[in-house]
Order: C-alpha cells, then sequence, then structure tokens
C-alpha cells in the first residue's frame, strides 16, 4: 500500500477549504483532461479507479491507483472497488472534529477533499431494451455512494457528480487556486443530491413497471425558464427533454400557454387517422374536419368559428402543402403543427416572424397524467379510449345510417378532447359547434346550438355527442328540436329510459359506447 504524508488538518472555525487530494472515477472520460491537468498544477494529488486510472495514467498524468491505498483489488467482477473504510473515511471525516483527525491519523487513512465521478448510465440502458441482466449491472453502487458521502461533508469536501459540473468547478480551481468557500461546496452538494434521487427514481420506476407499489415518483432533471406563466405575473419552468417537444422550424419561444394548447393539439389529433385539421384556443377545438382535400379540410374546420379561431393553435396530420398554408396564412394564428412541410408551403408560413412552426416529431404519448393540488399529486392513466363502429350499441329502434355513424365517432373523438361539461355537433365529419366547460350539460347543448346558428349554419341533418350521460330526456329533446338525428353518449343513468323513450318516440336514433369522457 501506498504511504501518504498527510492524513488530516484539524480545521476548527475554518470555512474555505482548500484541495489537497482529489479522487476521480468516471464512466464517461470526456471533459476531465483539462480538470486532471489543472489539479495536478495546484499540487493537489490524485486518486482514481480501473478505467479512468488507465486514462489519467494514458495523459502521463502522476495518479495512485485506489487499490493502492486500500490494499484490495478490485473484486467480484468490478462491482467493489471503491467501497472500502481508507477510501470513505478520507472523504467522510470531518475536518473540525478533533477525534475524527485522530482516528484518521491513527489508521493511516488519507482524506480526500475533492470527488468527481459519475454513475452507470442506467437510463440509456433501460431506453436500448437492454437485457435485464445488463440494465442490473448497470445500477451504480461504488458510485452513488461516493456521491451521497461526499455531498453529505459538503463542510470539508467539493463533490462532483456530472460532467455538466465541469465548468463550475474549472472556474472555482481557476479562480480560487484550489480554495473553495462553503458557499461553492452547498452548492455542488445540492446539484450531488439532484443526480442521486434522479437515479434512483430511475431504477425505481424501471423496477416498478408494473405499479406493484403505489407511490408518486417522478424526477426530471432538464428544465427550461419560460417566459411567464399563465399570466405575467407568475414565474414558470418547463421540466422535459428538448426531444420531447415538438421540433420548431420557426417564431418566437414558446409560452407556457402555448405548451398546454400543443399538448392538446397533439392529443387530439392523435385520435384521427383520416386526413384531418383542428384549430384549438385554450386547449378546446374550436375547428375540425376530416376531408381527403387538405385544403377543403382547412376551410371547414375555420369556418365552424372563424372569431376563436384568430390567434389559435392549428394541427394537421398530414403534411401541408402550398395551397392549404396560402388559405391558413390569411388568419393570424399562434402555432401551426404538422408532420412536415412543403418547402413552398413552410416559406408562406414562415411570412410571419412570430408565427410558431413545429414538426409533430410523433413521440409516444406518456400513458400518466399528472396534477399537483391540495400539497399532494394525483396521478391517472392517460384516457387512450378511442370508440369505433363496434364500440357502438344501438339504444333505440331507429339505427344511425352509415352516415350518421361516422359523424357519430367524428364528434366523440372531439367530445372525450372538451372542457367538462361538454356537447358537439358534428355533421359531415366536420364540428358544427361545440358548449365546452358548462356546469349543465343543458348548458353545453344550448351554446353549442347558439353558436352554430351564429355563424349560419342549421343544425338540420347533424348529430351530437356528449361527454357522460343524459340524466333526463331534456338535452335530446332540445338537440332534436335544433335538427339533431343522431345522439352518442355513454350511457349508464338510472334514467337511460328517458332519453331512450324520447328517441324512439320521434325517430331519432341513439348509440351508446360505455366509456365517459370526462375532462377537467
Amino acid at each position: 500500500m501506498v504511504k501518504f504524508s498527510y492524513f488530516c488538518t484539524y480545521l476548527k472555525g475554518m470555512d474555505n477549504r482548500t484541495l489537497k487530494r482529489a479522487l476521480i472515477s468516471v464512466y464517461h472520460k470526456d471533459g476531465i483532461e483539462p480538470i486532471a491537468r489543472k489539479l495536478i498544477s495546484l499540487g493537489v494529488e490524485l486518486l482514481s479507479t480501473g478505467g479512468t486510472y488507465d486514462f489519467l495514467k494514458g495523459l502521463a498524468l502522476p495518479v495512485t491507483a485506489v487499490e493502492d491505498v486500500t490494499g484490495y483489488p478490485s473484486i467480484l467482477g468490478g462491482r467493489v472497488k471503491t467501497l472500502h473504510p481508507k477510501i470513505f473515511g478520507g472523504i467522510l471525516s470531518r475536518r473540525e472534529n478533533k477525534k475524527d483527525c485522530e482516528q484518521i491519523i491513527e489508521f493511516e487513512i488519507p482524506s480526500i477533499d475533492l470527488v468527481i465521478v459519475d454513475l452507470y448510465p442506467f437510463e440509456e440502458y433501460v431506453a436500448s431494451n437492454s437485457p435485464h441482466e445488463e440494465i442490473v449491472e448497470k445500477i451504480d453502487i461504488g458510485g452513488i455512494s461516493l456521491i451521497r458521502a461526499a455531498a453529505k461533508n459538503y463542510k470539508d469536501v467539493i463533490i462532483v457528480a456530472s460532467k455538466e459540473q465541469y465548468p463550475a468547478l474549472q472556474a472555482i480551481l481557476e479562480k480560487g487556486g484550489g480554495s473553495s468557500t462553503i458557499e461553492e461546496r452547498r452548492f455542488f452538494a445540492t446539484q450531488a443530491f439532484n443526480v442521486s434521487s434522479h437515479y434512483d427514481t430511475a431504477i425505481f420506476k424501471y423496477f416498478n413497471r408494473e405499479e406493484a407499489v403505489d407511490a408518486f415518483k417522478e424526477s426530471i432533471l432538464v428544465s427550461k425558464t419560460l417566459r411567464y406563466g399563465e399570466n405575467p405575473h407568475q414565474k414558470a419552468l418547463y421540466f422535459g427533454n428538448e426531444g420531447s417537444l415538438p421540433e420548431q422550424l420557426w417564431g418566437k419561444e414558446i409560452s407556457y400557454n402555448n405548451l398546454l394548447d400543443i399538448e392538446a393539439a397533439i392529443e387530439l389529433i392523435g385520435d384521427f387517422e383520416e386526413t384531418t385539421v383542428a384549430i384549438l384556443k385554450h386547449n378546446n377545438a374550436c375547428g375540425c374536419a376530416s376531408n381527403d382535400n387538405l385544403t377543403d379540410a382547412w376551410k371547414t374546420a375555420l369556418a365552424a368559428d372563424p372569431v376563436s379561431a384568430y390567434g389559435g393553435i392549428i394541427i394537421s396530420n398530414k403534411k401541408i402543402d402550398s395551397a392549404t398554408a396560402a388559405e391558413m396564412n390569411k388568419l393570424f394564428f399562434e402555432v401551426v403543427i404538422a408532420p412536415g412541410y412543403e418547402p413552398e408551403a413552410l416559406a408562406i408560413l414562415k411570412e410571419k416572424k412570430n408565427r410558431i412552426i413545429l414538426v409533430n416529431n410523433g413521440e409516444k404519448r406518456t400513458e400518466t397524467k399528472f396534477r399537483s393540488l391540495l400539497g399532494g399529486a394525483l396521478m391517472q392513466q392517460r384516457d387512450s379510449a378511442v370508440e369505433n363502429e363496434l364500440s357502438l350499441t344501438p339504444v333505440t329502434k331507429t339505427a344511425p345510417n352509415s352516415k350518421e355513424v361516422e359523424d357519430l365517432l367524428f364528434a366523440n373523438k372531439l367530445v372525450k378532447h372538451s372542457k367538462s361539461n361538454t356537447i358537439v355537433l358534428a355533421r359531415d365529419k366536420s364540428l358544427l359547434a361545440s358548449g365546452v366547460g358548462q356546469t349543465s350539460r343543458v348548458d353545453a347543448l344550448r351554446q353549442a346550438i347558439a353558436k352554430a346558428e351564429s355563424f349560419g349554419f342549421t343544425c338540420a341533418g347533424s348529430v351530437m355527442a356528449s361527454d357522460a350521460f343524459f340524466p333526463f330526456a331534456d338535452c335530446v329533446e332540445i338537440a332534436h328540436k335544433a335538427g339533431v338525428t343522431a345522439v352518442i353518449q355513454p350511457g349508464g343513468s338510472v334514467r337511460d329510459s328517458e332519453s331512450t323513450d324520447y328517441c324512439n318516440n320521434n325517430g331519432l336514433s341513439m348509440v351508446t359506447t360505455g366509456i365517459r369522457h370526462f375532462k377537467h
């Protein structure tokens, strides 16, 4: 074993610490060379392990192997390297504690003032669908222990737990010549616990894939400061990797409210296979149409409510061509989302410098939804139910014809993505009008009828979709008098018969789905 001349210095009442010895053990070697060279220039002794030791030796830098400190080789296929009192004693010893210093000297444990360590890429192995055995082997033991030990003893030790913190360490080395303040060490400790807690969360979520343990654990390391929240006086952050957002081709910075609308738009369009264009405002569709011709789909969607469409969000599930872009460009809107854009279409849409142009990259939608409230959090599965013709149960004497079935399924997709209570009126696979966010379903229906009529539409021959059952016959009666011919709803009220009886007596068709689509 190596004999060291320096073990511990009793530092009662002193906040600043000067580096004398550093342990470097990293999986990713990029970025470590300039730091190691700077440490050597400051007279700092280097300890290292395995591949990092070989890397530093290859740079012709003076470095001591951890095995030469502990007297034990790396064992169990590399599972145990640094887990030894000679290492952890040197990290955890309190320089202000006289007894600690006496023990360090007695057992000849070299004090360690800086720990640079990163962790095995566990999440990368999970994301690549590696075999379970390989994933388990990428659960870091020594690294996570070094991080926790050094961070716990931040009063005396600097812990650098990822390469993202190398610039901050380099700045301290350049500015302080190896000396650090208690505030700087606390900063690194906070960053380290952020890394370690995220790592443990990722491991838990992997083992809890079947949700055997009911626990709320989410961790996202990357954040982006937004201009403000829902209102200018509210601060806001977005937590998530850049790759989880649609690719931005043009326009101003995306805002908090933009993000809410973008998610609502992507969720909605994901339920449509036929060529479809939707316009959203405050997370609700104010226009939507399916048509083999994209330009016609756009014109029909806009006609439903050109007033609300102003300043809205447009989304298409097909590449936008120049003809459609030219029509869209006549309207002021904030965001457009599509799987792609023809070059000429993109040039047209870029005529407005602040217009946000996004590519829907088809990222898998998360299967869980979270909402914070009352000092806690709600978690639920995403509403992924999409009804089809086989999902429909006719409950009236008159069954809907094939055209009505198409419209009913179209309307039901929209009602699913609109704020409750909601009623959607549709015809020819296009949104005629909707009533959203009302305290009663009757009010939602009346709002929808009034809105359709205000834009010169008749409801004759339209269908009605409801997000929940009808406890009374009032809605079907009002809808019938407005011209609705077919109705889709979940069913399940103890008074379902009142609505079906009215339909039977007045020639309406009604189908139920058995699935409610509340959205709050």
